[in-house]
């Protein structure tokens, strides 16, 4: 890719979290140009604000897309739909040899937490960006899994009603399944388990995550190292998403044959306890909605990091 001009993207979703991402690409991204937005809904605000923005769109799904010569030059698909229109987009974005970066819970491709994992993600043609939940989480659970085994390893999602669109209260389900699994595949957990709270309190509230990370006895537990681990996430997460922050001191608690029901069994050693806040950057969505806007954020630190790999592996 030439260092003066940018690839096109592609967003799927004329929704908040399309929304959002068109406005990354454009204010933020050094890499990436909107190329294209899909919806379903012609009068959508998201294809509205497109289309004053000079952005090619179309109503028609992606099917609409094969009649835009804007999207054949494109190089990257981001899906900002449902788990279930996802298999159909990605099965699209393959066919015209695209790059899918998957908002949905639908988990057909890798996951990929920019700060953790991204540079494996180099060959792959389908990434998930797991879920909001997951982004905030896992890279603090991967953080402590460096310094000593997590045998089992809990997050809460706290997130405002008001920034639950339909498609997050649809994949619920999907939601705690993904997390779940990510939190073991990627954060390094023994045993994942992941619970999303929608809050109807009003005003809204910051999404606000806790994880609890279980340390059995004879891990060399280092309580220094673990917060100097978590800090040192914490601060590169930041690179990428500015309102993202540790609320407190990280915890420490020593249990003694606590029945875990996850484990199935007695655990005695160690929980380490994180709380975190986030706040969006304001481009599109309110403060409150940094559950949207840690996944837009994320994905657009993906696409980026995958283009510059390919680049370098083709020089």
């Amino acid at each position: 890719m030439s260092a003066h001009r940018k690839a096109g993207a592609v967003v799927i979703g004329s929704g908040n979290i399309g929304t959002d991402l068109m406005f990354k690409v454009e204010r933020l991204s050094k890499r990436l140009s909107m190329a294209a937005m899909v919806g379903i809904d012609p009068d959508s605000d998201g294809l509205a604000r497109a289309r004053r923005r000079g952005v090619a769109t179309t109503a028609d799904g992606v099917d609409g897309l094969e009649g835009l010569p804007q999207f054949h030059d494109a190089a990257v698909i981001f899906d900002a739909t449902s788990a279930g229109a996802h298999e159909r987009h990605a099965a699209f974005a393959r066919r015209h040899g695209k790059l899918m970066i998957d908002l949905t819970p639908a988990a057909l491709g890798p996951y990929a937490v920019p700060t953790v994992n991204l540079d494996e993600m180099h060959f792959a043609d389908n990434v998930n960006m797991v879920t909001c939940g997951g982004q905030a989480t896992i890279p603090v659970v991967a953080a402590v899994a460096r310094v000593a085994p997590v045998a089992y390893a809990e997050i809460v999602a706290s997130i405002a009603s008001r920034s639950a669109g339909p498609g997050t209260r649809a994949n619920i389900d999907e939601f705690t399944e993904t997390t779940s699994r990510a939190i073991e595949s990627v954060g390094g957990a023994g045993v994942g388990k992941a619970i999303i709270i929608l809050n109807p309190a009003d005003p809204p509230i910051i999404m606000r995550d806790t994880v609890y990370c279980l340390v059995e006895d004879g891990a060399d537990l280092d309580r220094n190292a673990v917060t100097r681990a978590v800090g040192d996430m914490a601060e590169r997460v930041r690179g990428y998403v500015p309102g993202y922050r540790l609320k407190q001191a990280i915890q420490f608690d020593r249990l003694t044959g606590a029945y875990v029901p996850a484990l199935g069994r007695a655990f005695t050693g160690t929980k380490v306890s994180v709380y975190l806040e986030v706040s969006g950057a304001g481009h599109y969505l309110p403060e409150y909605a940094g559950n949207l806007d840690i996944m837009t954020s994320a994905a657009l630190r993906t696409a980026e990091r995958i283009l510059e790999l390919r680049e370098g592996a083709a020089l």
